[in-house]
C-alpha cells in the first residue's frame, strides 16, 4: 500500500483582512409601513431596526462580493493570485447552477481558485469561515476567501407584515491565511430540521414556474417561535463556542451575533452573562437583517467606530434557516 505524503498546512489560520459593501438605497421605515399597517415606533420596537440598505439592479450579488472581496484583500495585503479557495455564502444567487464563486473568483483574478457557493442561510459566513480555516490548515490552500452576500429585497413581499421590514442586502469578506497564533477558534455548529419551517422560502420554484402568474417566491418567518429559540437556545452554542477555544467571558472584548433583531442580541447577551464592557454589535438598527453578510458588516462596522480593535477576541454567533447555526471565537484583523 503506497504511503500518502503529509499535508503542508498551517498550524494555525487567522483572519488577515475584512472588507465589505452597503448598497446605496437607504430605506427608512417610513417607507414600509404603509404597506404592512404600521409605523415606525412598532418596528423599532419590536426589531431594533431604523432603516435598511436595499440594492439598485446594478448592485448585483457579483457587484457587491468583488467589492467587498477587494477590500478585504487590500487590507490584508494579499494579491487575488495568492488566493486557492473561493467560498461564497448566499441564498440569493438565483441560479441554480454554476455557483457565483466562480464568477466571482475569475473577476478578482485568481488564477483557476477552487471557487462554491454555500447556502446555510443567515449562519453560512460562520460556516464558511470555519471551512476556510479548515482548508488553510490543512493545507488545501494558501490563502481562502469567505464571501458573505445577499440581496434579500428580491426575496421580500413588502405586504408581508412579518418579514416586511426586516430583510436587507449587503455583503462581506475576509482573507483567511496563516497565523502563529490560533487567530479563529473552534466552530461550535449544527441544525435542528425539526423546526425547518420556522423560515423558509414560502414557494417552491416548481410552483412558481407553474402558476398562471409567476412571481419571485418570498420568505416566510414565524418570528415568535424563531425568537424564543434563538434567544436562549444560541446562548448556550456560544458558551460552548467560548470553552472549546479555551476562553472566558471575562476575556472575551467582542460580541458579534447575526444581526436578526436587537431584542434577540439582548437576550443572547443577558443570557450568556457577558461582562458590561464587552462592545456589542448593533449594526442591524441602520442596515437590515442582511443574513450570511450581517456578521462581517457588523464587524467591519464595529472596527471603523472603534468598538473592536486588531487583536480584540470576539464571539461570533450565527442563526438562520434550517435552523442552522455556527458560532467560533476569532481574532480581530
Amino acid at each position: 500500500m503506497a504511503r500518502l505524503s503529509e499535508s503542508r498546512g498551517a498550524q494555525h489560520a487567522a483572519i488577515l483582512g475584512i472588507g465589505t459593501y452597503r448598497p446605496s438605497r437607504v430605506i427608512p421605515n417610513a417607507d414600509v409601513v404603509d404597506a404592512i399597517d404600521s409605523s415606525d415606533e412598532w418596528i423599532q420596537q419590536r426589531s431594533g431596526i431604523r432603516q435598511r440598505r436595499w440594492a439598485t439592479p446594478e448592485e448585483t450579488v457579483q457587484m457587491m462580493s468583488v467589492a467587498a472581496a477587494r477590500t478585504a484583500l487590500d487590507r490584508a495585503g494579499i494579491d487575488a493570485r495568492q488566493i486557492d479557495c473561493v467560498i461564497v455564502a448566499t441564498v440569493t444567487h438565483m441560479l441554480q447552477t454554476p455557483a457565483i464563486a466562480t464568477a466571482i473568483a475569475h473577476e478578482l483574478g485568481t488564477d483557476q481558485a477552487a471557487a462554491f457557493d454555500i447556502s446555510a442561510a443567515c449562519a453560512g459566513f460562520c460556516h464558511g469561515l470555519a471551512l476556510a480555516s479548515d482548508v488553510v490548515r490543512g493545507g488545501s490552500a494558501g490563502y481562502a476567501l469567505v464571501i458573505g452576500v445577499e440581496r434579500l429585497s428580491e426575496l421580500t413581499d413588502i405586504g408581508d407584515r412579518g418579514t416586511a421590514f426586516i430583510f436587507a442586502d449587503g455583503a462581506g469578506a475576509v482573507v483567511v491565511g496563516p497565523s502563529d497564533e490560533p487567530g479563529i477558534g473552534p466552530v461550535v455548529w449544527g441544525s435542528d430540521g425539526e423546526q425547518f419551517d420556522l423560515i423558509r422560502q414560502r414557494e417552491d420554484w416548481r410552483d412558481v414556474v407553474a402558476s398562471d402568474k409567476p412571481e419571485m417566491p418570498h420568505l416566510i418567518m414565524q418570528g415568535n417561535a424563531v425568537f424564543r429559540w434563538a434567544s436562549f437556545e444560541m446562548a448556550k452554542t456560544g458558551q460552548l463556542a467560548l470553552d472549546r477555544a479555551g476562553v472566558s467571558r471575562d476575556d472575551l472584548d467582542v460580541f458579534v451575533p447575526h444581526q436578526a433583531n436587537m431584542r434577540i442580541t439582548d437576550a443572547m447577551a443577558r443570557a450568556m452573562k457577558l461582562p458590561e464592557r464587552v462592545k456589542i454589535a448593533r449594526d442591524i438598527a441602520d442596515q437590515g437583517n442582511t443574513s450570511a453578510a450581517s456578521i462581517p458588516l457588523a464587524l467591519d462596522r464595529m472596527i471603523e467606530e472603534g468598538d473592536a480593535r486588531s487583536g480584540d477576541t470576539a464571539l461570533l454567533i450565527a442563526f438562520g434557516a434550517g435552523l442552522a447555526y455556527a458560532a467560533q471565537v476569532v481574532t480581530v484583523p
